[in-house]
């Protein structure tokens, strides 16, 4: 069993203010269907509001404390603004109790700083982008994700996304600099069933364990392959190596090159 390292935290209670409680979806749509299985309802939280918009544009913002977030894989920082405002980002990696941040159309490269992605120069490590202007950080928002800027091409950014994807932005969407913290989430090991099921992971059965009723994969006198040239689904759809993405789809033309296999 490998936990975290909490000791570079800040000792204080979560702003009342920013949290409150919140139902989990358990894996059920909207007509209360299981539609992700193996969902449960784990250990209670408290749910934080993480400013992902992050409007507060040239005000100068302190940072109060580095805190836990039991909703995400990252850390979270604490802004005090001089204004009197108070807001939940995520925090990046190199970003300490103290330091400031701001966010503004053209500002310094400092880890927590965010800015426009036209403004950010090649090579620069950033997290928390736009996909579109105005609608607030979408992507590299977990634990260690950082994504670098390639090239600037007219009113779009080349970016090479954590999963080695390359993908054009708008030049007017924000952008955060630096890494995300808890870089080291990757190396967690749970140890246990109980860890799992804080987490809200159920119990999952291998199909080649059930009956031939109940899978496609079951059956069969004592330990065999299961019998197919492909693995299936419980309802019998491809379930390895099947694109199920739309070839239509809109967002296609942004991408330069697909993330290798």
């Amino acid at each position: 069993m490998i936990g975290y390292d909490f000791s570079n935290l800040s000792n204080v209670d979560p702003l009342k203010s920013l949290t409150g409680g919140f139902r989990r979806a358990v894996g059920r749509n909207n007509q209360g269907r299981i539609t992700s299985r193996h969902r449960g309802s784990g250990v209670k939280r408290l749910f934080r509001q993480i400013d992902f918009k992050q409007v507060k544009v040239n005000i100068p913002a302190k940072v109060f404390s580095i805190e836990y977030d039991p909703n995400r894989t990252v850390r979270i920082a604490r802004l005090h603004y001089v204004d009197g405002a108070k807001s939940y980002i995520l925090a990046a990696e190199g970003m300490r109790v103290g330091g400031s941040v701001i966010f503004s159309e053209k500002t310094d490269l400092e880890p927590g700083n965010r800015m426009k992605l036209k403004n950010i120069p090649q090579g620069t490590v950033v997290h928390n982008i736009e996909i579109q202007p105005g609608r607030g950080g979408q992507l590299i928002r977990s634990a260690g994700g950082g994504a670098t800027v390639l090239a600037h091409e007219g009113e779009y950014v080349q970016v090479v996304l954590p999963s080695s994807e390359v993908r054009r932005f708008n030049g007017n969407v924000m952008a955060s600099i630096g890494q995300l913290s808890n870089a080291e989430h990757s190396s967690i090991v749970l140890g246990k069933a109980g860890r799992a099921r804080y987490l809200g992971r159920r119990p999952k059965v291998r199909g080649t364990a059930m009956n031939p009723v109940d899978h496609p994969h079951g059956g069969g006198e004592g330990r065999q392959p299961i019998g197919l040239k492909h693995p299936k689904t419980p309802w019998g759809k491809p379930a390895l190596g099947v694109k199920t993405r739309r070839k239509k789809k809109k967002s296609s033309k942004f991408i330069v090159r697909r993330r290798k296999k």
